[in-house]
């Protein structure tokens, strides 16, 4: 038996104190929904290559982390700003 990842949400559980927004933009911005089941299924896809139930070369799967990687960064800077941390720029911008 392949170890599971269930109950799947990598992004709740990155950013446990942004969990109120992650829930508000997921319902309300469709940018943000559509980003986030990317990081999503991305993360799902790299776990099961990592668990070896699906095959991919060394390069291929550097290449889906950065995917996760950028996607990652630019949802927090999206969750940040919802939570009216600023995008963390450090120039004070709020948008």
């Amino acid at each position: 038996a392949f170890p599971m990842h269930v109950d799947h949400h990598p992004l709740i559980q990155d950013f446990p104190e942004l969990r109120s927004e992650l829930q508000r933009l997921r319902q309300e911005d469709q940018h943000f929904s559509k980003q986030s089941d990317e990081y999503e299924a991305l993360d799902k896809r790299i776990c099961r290559i990592e668990d070896g139930i699906e095959l991919l070369d060394d390069a291929s799967l550097s290449q889906l982390k950065q995917s996760r990687v950028t996607l990652k960064d630019d949802l927090a800077r999206q969750l940040k700003i919802a939570a009216g941390q600023g995008c963390g720029c450090g120039n004070g911008c709020s948008a």
